[in-house]
């Protein structure tokens, strides 16, 4: 009989923050595929959960793909966890899901936090529509031509960034999109958690003041339906 592959997702910085669910699973499961095994260690160590670990990541993805899948076809259980959140979110795992699939093998989700729906409900930006994004492009061209995309778009845009790139990041958007409303997340569920609200030029400038550390998502106000269409009437002939 063929085994099951778990997409479980972990907390996103408080350790509390996870499901029963997702810990019984983790202490059933013949075997835990972790992003960094140092890092979930703590996790299994917190709720003595004593499943073996191995590695998963995007540099042994192709090595690792082919064992995992057949000790999943001898009738092991595999989780599939990454270092903050849920799987396959800007994180590795796609590849081993998606061979999974192919193979007719179940996988099945294990839901939990992810830091792009904390930052979005707390954020005070229009939740109705809302787009992810992923990391924000390292180089100039790639960052200049993504935001040109999105300035037209509705709803809320979410993207993670590094504290070295996002005042970079914040001016390449303020030419692009206009001076916005945006909200910068930072250290979501850990002790130092922070949001910074206001125009693009109002959080640029308390970036300046005072730079942040640590993990940032970034929310951004899309265009609004009465703008959208107040622009699209003036476009008219």
């Amino acid at each position: 009989m063929t085994g099951t592959l778990f997409v479980v997702s972990t907390p996103i910085g408080n350790l509390e923050d996870i499901t029963f669910r997702a810990i019984r699973i983790l202490k059933e499961s013949s075997i835990i595929a972790a992003e960094d095994t140092r890092h979930t260690q703590k996790l299994c160590n917190y709720y003595q959960i004593g499943t073996p670990l191995t590695s998963y990541h995007d540099f042994n993805k192709e090595e690792k793909t082919p064992l995992l899948l057949h000790r999943l076809k001898e009738g092991l259980s595999v989780s599939l966890v990454c270092d903050a959140g849920t799987p396959l979110i800007s994180d590795p795992g796609y590849y081993l899901v998606h061979r999974a699939t192919h193979e007719k093998i179940p996988v099945v989700p294990i839901p939990g936090p992810s830091s792009i729906l904390a930052a979005l409900c707390a954020s005070g930006l229009p939740t109705d529509q809302f787009r992810f994004e992923g990391f924000i492009p390292k180089k100039p061209g790639a960052r200049e031509k993504l935001f040109q995309e999105l300035k037209d778009q509705p709803g809320t845009f979410i993207f993670f960034d590094t504290q070295h790139r996002i005042l970079k990041s914040l001016s390449h958007l303020l030419a692009a999109i206009g001076n916005r409303q945006i909200v910068v997340a930072r250290e979501l569920t850990k002790i130092n958690e922070e949001f910074l609200r206001g125009t693009i030029e109002e959080v640029s400038e308390h970036l300046t003041q005072k730079p942040i550390k640590g993990e940032l998502t970034l929310l951004v106000h899309g265009l609004s339906a009465k703008k959208r269409k107040r622009e699209y009437d003036q476009s008219m002939p």
